[in-house]
């Protein structure tokens, strides 16, 4: 592939997790979020975005709601899980995407707030339609996904070099 094609990155925060009485990395998903996880995998299977890599945060909601997410898909991307992206900031989620192979061109990163919300704010230099507008009334809840486009190489993944395509959150 040619880094002329555009390329997309899915910034996928987890579902809404429950508060049991364990450490915050190993918190499951309350049933709400497993209900969220699986519509929200049916909406990103909606796309029609053919994902070459998924990178996932290793707590135990972000495993879960890209098990129930990557059911819904029509092919199940390589997946990968990283330790970094655990309590990342922007900066640090920039960096590893910087790794990400160029014969890669869509990637989907399962993980957290504020870095996942932090990360579609920094990388929006643009936006098609209304999607800044809905993605700022309505934060970025649980099994939330914005949808980013650029061009270039991984590499050349910076603030302001993307646009903001789309982003959906469930109903309240």
């Amino acid at each position: 592939m040619s880094v002329a094609e555009p390329r997309r990155i899915v910034l996928f925060r987890h579902a809404k997790a429950d508060w049991p009485p364990v450490s915050d990395h190993e918190r499951p998903l309350a049933e709400r979020g497993r209900t969220d996880a699986a519509v929200a995998g049916r909406k990103l299977a909606d796309t029609g975005i053919a994902f070459d890599l998924a990178l996932c945060s290793t707590s135990v909601r972000t495993r879960e709601t890209w098990k129930l997410a990557v059911h819904e898909f029509p092919q199940r991307p390589k997946t990968v899980y990283e330790e970094r992206i655990y309590e990342a900031s922007p900066g640090e989620l920039i960096a590893l995407l910087n790794e990400t192979p160029d014969d890669a061109q869509n990637v989907l990163l399962v993980g957290h707030n504020p870095g996942i919300q932090g990360l579609a704010d920094i990388l929006a230099g643009t936006a098609e339609g209304d999607a800044r507008e809905r993605m700022s009334r309505r934060g970025y809840p649980a099994a939330a996904f914005a949808v980013l486009s650029f061009t270039g190489s991984w590499k050349s993944l910076e603030p302001g070099v993307g646009t903001l395509v789309d982003y959906w959150a469930p109903t309240e």
